[in-house]
């Protein structure tokens, strides 16, 4: 008769992680495109990122500029928000 053997402890330890590990990752994932899908189709939502976190905007439009080629959204958005202050005032 077969003797059974204990699985070693470690080896479950591993898959758990590695099971963790890619859920983690897929909720970041939609996270971060929730946030870039967010920033590409709303105009406040860039508004509020950029009085916020002009960093992040930032990266959008260089990551934009270089992928697409061209500044129209910078450039609509400023002229946009340069309409908007004009009003208020």
């Amino acid at each position: 008769m077969l003797e059974k053997r204990a699985r070693p402890g470690w080896r479950k330890i591993v898959k758990s992680s590695a099971k963790t590990l890619i859920v983690v990752e897929a909720i970041l994932f939609g996270l971060s495109y929730a946030g870039w899908y967010r920033l590409n189709t709303n105009r406040e939502f860039r508004y509020y990122v950029k009085e916020n976190f002009p960093s992040v905007l930032e990266a959008y439009y260089q990551l934009g500029e270089s992928l697409g080629g061209d500044k129209s959204i910078r450039l609509y958005d400023e002229s946009i928000w340069q309409q908007e202050q004009q009003t208020k005032k």
